[in-house]
């Protein structure tokens, strides 16, 4: 116990106190109560001895084991045919003997014997144990101990749980362990030869370098037969690597390797997390990217909806320049006015009026052609748009698994905000109504009952041609009333010049409009539903939100822990 006094030691070990401290904190901030439970064990055992957790399957011999190392001649931890160890057994130094029951699995016991100035013996249940809560109990005090010792039946060392058990502690913890085989008075010396050297195999096989293994019989150790019970080399070696002055340091050792374990895992998890994270941010803003792709596209088809519109209203409205320009010639009036004396050809005034009812009879006809043909193309893009975003969602990728060791509730949460985010979007995208916009279809009648309760996606088109028996054309009117107001007050030769230039300058100011509403229009309706469409990710934000912050925070604790350990471990002699 003096080492410990080595200012040196008491230094370190206030140093991996704090850092322990920290680390605790920061698996209570992360939310796993196991992890968090495992650190607080290791932070309060810091100040006790070193701990050799005793490990095996029940019948192994463990009690027996155990009152033969310490050599007080009597039974400390009891023995019986049938299982007798129905709690963990923590055997202390004290110099007064005395017991406690701290909670109904573990028992302190406390006495007088030297061994136990330098170690701490656990003596837990059986590994194969049917109780209750007696693995999950071992497995809290393994992270904690300093020295595993692995005591099979010297008879069969083989069965499969002890095994299944030291891969945990070997796989997870990494912890030293050494190798007893218990009651090799009942065995000849050939066939425990065979046995050890099976365990040696099986050690190796599973990632151990020169693993040892001691053949001891509680029994002979009990009855002074020191010389064939071999406990005489296990002592030799638990005075050369541990009690021999080198507990202290050992235990410090041990301590930040556990600690280190346990911030190994944590990066492991953060960087699986911070992985998902980027994951998730690059999925919103390929989300985005096709959103803004799509919504070019679709301003790309009402271009080109309105060149074909424009296109046909410069055709037609030329063509009837043109005639207008012919019929209202001195030839053409003069011809008109002597033929209607003698026929039925209509007078000038009435050929006018023919004339308006044609370009617009003309005009609607090409208009609604061209517009419903050009919709359907705009419908195609914004049905990909919808279709891509699906699909998107779908697919998103999965990185932080919802079993994950340490982050499941957080892989958990973000699962549950892609599900309802999936649903929400499949709702979204079969409900009519989320497609429509009252500014740009405020006559509902136009929409048959039958296609108003159809699929979002597949009523699109439809619902969309729907725009050409709306207002959006009544720029033909406006033409048919400015040109119809010149033609009511035609009456001598010297207006034909003002009627055309007039025809002309409405024509020009119809196809103005036509292009502006057109344009501005459709290309609103664009803008609304891609905003409609991103808004279904406002509680998917909201989680990048929170999870980037938390990120963050997390990061920055953990790379300050991991800091500080390195350099505690690089401070210790070699």
């Amino acid at each position: 116990m003096t080492q410990l006094l080595n200012p040196q030691l008491v230094a370190h070990r206030a140093q991996l106190e704090e850092i322990t401290k920290d680390l605790h904190e920061l698996t209570i901030h992360i939310g796993h109560e196991e992890m968090s439970q495992t650190i607080s064990e290791l932070r309060n055992r810091l100040h006790e001895p070193f701990m050799f957790v005793i490990v095996g399957e029940v019948k192994a011999g463990k009690s027996s084991f155990v009152n033969a190392l310490l050599a007080t001649g009597e039974e400390i931890t009891k023995v019986a045919p049938q299982p007798m160890t129905d709690t963990i057994q923590q055997i202390l130094y004290g110099e007064e003997r005395s017991e406690l029951m701290v909670n109904d699995y573990l028992k302190k016991i406390i006495l007088p014997v030297d061994i136990l100035r330098d170690i701490a013996i656990v003596d837990t249940p059986g590994t194969n144990t049917i109780v209750d809560h007696h693995q999950e109990i071992t497995e809290r005090f393994v992270p904690a101990s300093d020295l595993i010792v692995f005591v099979f039946e010297a008879k069969n060392p083989y069965r499969q749980s002890a095994w299944e058990f030291f891969d945990f502690i070997q796989s997870d913890w990494r912890k030293k362990v050494i190798f007893v085989l218990q009651q090799k008075d009942l065995m000849s010396a050939e066939d425990l030869a065979v046995n050890i050297q099976g365990v040696k195999d099986y050690a190796l096989k599973k990632g151990m370098t020169e693993p040892n293994v001691f053949a001891v019989s509680a029994k002979q150790e009990q009855e002074g037969d020191h010389g064939e019970s071999g406990f005489l080399p296990l002592r030799e070696y638990i005075q050369t690597n541990i009690t021999g002055g080198q507990a202290p340091a050992l235990k410090l050792a041990n301590g930040i390797a556990t600690a280190g374990n346990i911030n190994e895992r944590i990066t492991e998890g953060l960087s699986l997390r911070q992985q998902q994270f980027e994951a998730d941010e690059r999925f919103r803003e390929d989300i985005q990217e096709t959103l803004k792709d799509q919504e070019q596209k679709s301003y790309n088809q009402v271009d080109l909806l309105l060149d074909a519109l424009l296109g046909a209203y410069d055709r037609i409205a030329t063509q009837k320049s043109r005639e207008l320009e012919g019929g209202l010639s001195f030839t053409g009036l003069l011809r008109r006015s002597i033929s209607s004396i003698f026929t039925k050809t209509p007078s000038a005034q009435e050929w006018l009026t023919k004339l308006a009812a044609s370009l617009e009879e003309e005009l609607n006809e090409a208009l609604q052609q061209r517009l419903n043909s050009g919709m359907v193309d705009l419908a195609g893009s914004i049905q990909q748009m919808a279709k891509m975003i699906d699909l998107k969602i779908r697919s998103s990728e999965t990185i932080l698994k919802n079993d994950h060791e340490i982050f499941s509730d957080i892989a958990e949460r973000r699962e549950n905000v892609l599900r309802d985010l999936q649903d929400q979007f499949a709702t979204f995208i079969n409900k009519t109504e989320n497609f429509t916009d009252e500014t740009l279809f405020p006559d509902k009648s136009n929409l048959s009952p039958n296609l108003a309760a159809g699929s979002g996606i597949a009523a699109i088109g439809v619902i969309l041609m729907t725009v050409s028996q709306l207002g959006m054309l009544d720029i033909t009117g406006g033409i048919l009333t400015a040109v119809g107001l010149l033609f009511a007050g035609f009456s001598t030769r010297s207006k034909r010049r003002k009627i055309v230039e007039g025809f002309e300058q409405e024509i020009r100011k119809g196809r103005e409009r036509l292009s502006a509403e057109v344009d501005e229009t459709l290309k609103t309706y664009i803008q609304k539903l891609k905003q409609r469409i991103d808004d279904n990710f406002l509680r998917f934000d909201e989680h990048l939100e929170r999870e980037g912050k938390q990120l963050g925070n997390l990061t920055d604790r953990h790379q300050s822990i991991i800091g500080r350990l390195e350099a505690l471990a690089n401070s210790l002699p070699q």
